[in-house]
């Protein structure tokens, strides 16, 4: 196996995708060493029972002793403060990323924090699954997944260099953009269907208990994978959504002026136009099979139980 990407891997918060990358690094030989940090006593305990690191613990500077690549797995809304926890410990030259969905707010909240800025690298794994915690996490997550670095101007080349590496050693693809290119993008292809997927959910749930029961009962694919969207960690999504609200708002406006085109469709009987959009759409879903961003197989990237 090829030399570890880095000596001393430090991961602070222990979710699903902290979790994967603990798995993922001794899968792939990516760090010689590998520390988690969790502010709580029951995953950390967990995570000793897992044996997803050589080091668990609920102590910062006990985490970071001795480590060249800190990356920040906890939810967006909290990285201030766990950037400015982590701070005084970081040890010079260490390589400091995060994994969350939205950029520019994370940005404004950690880099205040770092003394040096230049190795703060900003990430985004493109990968993920509706379950969280310590034993959500696979080490096969990221494989032929995006993992999109948003660099800051003036970043450390040997930082950005060495995070790419570790995403590329985990079998993830790697690009990089800026952070509000980030954002935006994400806004329309991550943000937005989890928004739609929660409101639909929500309005099923709005209806009488008889009514609700049916839509359960005969649930069809299209409402269930409506529901394994909204199944996702509504504490994730909250900060999401907040962090990222001009962006998503943006995209919300475009989607429901479209949304109002579909509606005048259908009452006039427009059968033309629906037939047109229908198949536009459907040639956006062979594009992304094509790209090997999903499978036509059913359940794509599904566990076998779960």
């Amino acid at each position: 196996m090829a030399e570890p990407v880095c000596e001393r891997l430090a991961l602070i918060g222990v979710g699903l995708i902290g979790s994967s990358i603990a798995r993922a690094a001794r899968e792939f030989g990516a760090a010689r060493h590998i520390a988690l940090m969790d502010s709580s006593p029951s995953v950390v305990a967990r995570a000793r029972e897992l044996g997803l690191a050589d080091l668990a613990t609920e102590d910062h500077a006990e985490a970071l002793a001795g480590a060249d690549l800190v990356i920040v797995c906890t939810p967006v809304g909290v990285c201030g403060e766990v950037a400015q926890k982590i701070a005084p410990y970081l040890p010079k030259g260490a390589v400091v990323s995060d994994v969350g969905s939205v950029k520019g707010a994370v940005v404004a909240q950690m880099a205040p924090h770092l003394s040096e800025r230049t190795r703060f690298i900003p990430a985004h794994p493109i990968a993920g699954t509706e379950f969280s915690g310590p034993d959500a996490g696979f080490a096969m997550l990221f494989q032929n997944r995006w993992c999109i670095l948003t660099p800051p101007d003036g970043a450390d080349a040997s930082a950005v260099e060495k995070l790419m590496a570790f995403w590329t050693r985990l079998g993830a693809k790697v690009e990089t953009m800026s952070v509000a290119h980030h954002d935006a993008v994400l806004a329309l292809t991550s943000h937005l269907p989890h928004l739609i997927a929660y409101n639909i959910v929500g309005t099923a749930d709005d209806f009488g208990d008889e009514t609700r029961s049916e839509v359960i009962k005969f649930s069809a694919s299209g409402f269930r994978d409506f529901t394994r969207i909204a199944a996702s960690d509504p504490i994730m999504w909250r900060d999401i959504f907040l962090a990222n609200k001009d962006a998503v708002l943006e995209m919300l406006g475009r989607f429901n002026e479209d949304l109002s085109a579909l509606q005048r469709m259908i009452r006039r009987g427009d059968g033309q136009g629906l037939f047109e959009f229908f198949s536009r759409t459907r040639e956006i879903r062979r594009s992304i099979i094509e790209q090997g961003q999903d499978t036509a197989a059913p359940d794509f990237g599904r566990r076998s139980g779960n």
